[in-house]
């Protein structure tokens, strides 16, 4: 049985990338590039992503109605995996832009890495945080399967997610201080990092990502 993915299309992610990883690990599955919500809600699997500043990608989000698509797919109990701005979009608000109103499916806010801030050795960190860093593991799932903990992945974000429910993080990084790099919620997975930009571990989790019943 061929499993159907929707990548959700609302001009503000990183999606032929995104759409070539999952081609390449799931070459039989039928990808889908697509803001159809009717596409979407009938697909097996939804990819939610997201690159740029909220402002414009909330504004996009609501004008097609991805604000109530979204939630509704995760309540139903579809996979859903949500990648870097677009896992910022299902928080609860972010102080970028001044502040933005995001769809609130999980507590916690995006906060701003502070400028001018040292790591343990007094080495300046750059903003936004750019390149590979560690994750580890903070729950074992499914999309975690066959990929190391502490394994490498790659990153591109000046706002980091600040999650008010420890449980629901799956994945943590450092860069100036602890974040979530990862979470999880039911048949909800999310990623500040890249898989798509993150070679053999980030193609491991979309693989995962395509063998996941959305249960845990």
């Amino acid at each position: 049985m061929t499993t159907s993915i929707a990548i959700i299309d609302y001009g503000m992610g990183n999606l032929h990338s995104v759409a070539s990883a999952f081609e390449h690990v799931a070459p039989n599955s039928h990808i889908a590039i697509t803001a159809d919500p009717e596409v979407i809600a009938n697909a097996d699997k939804v990819l939610f992503p997201g690159v740029g500043g909220i402002r414009d990608c909330m504004a996009e989000i609501r004008r097609l109605g991805f604000d109530t698509l979204v939630p509704r797919l995760i309540a139903d109990g579809k996979p859903v995996l949500a990648i870097c701005v677009g896992m910022q979009a299902l928080m609860r608000s972010s102080e970028e832009n001044g502040g933005v109103d995001c769809i609130n499916v999980l507590p916690g806010e995006v906060k701003f890495f502070t400028e001018n801030t040292v790591d343990a050795d007094g080495h300046k960190l750059k903003v936004p945080h750019m390149g590979w860093n560690t994750v580890e593991q903070t729950i074992d799932h499914p999309l975690w399967q066959g990929i190391e903990n502490n394994s490498r992945f790659y990153f591109v974000h000046s706002y980091f997610v600040q999650a008010e429910n420890p449980e629901q993080i799956a994945g943590r990084c450092d860069y100036q201080q602890p974040f979530a790099a990862a979470m999880a919620q039911d048949n909800l997975f999310t990623t500040q990092f890249h898989p798509e930009k993150s070679d053999v571990v980030g193609l491991q989790l979309f693989k995962n990502f395509v063998d996941w019943n959305g249960r845990v």
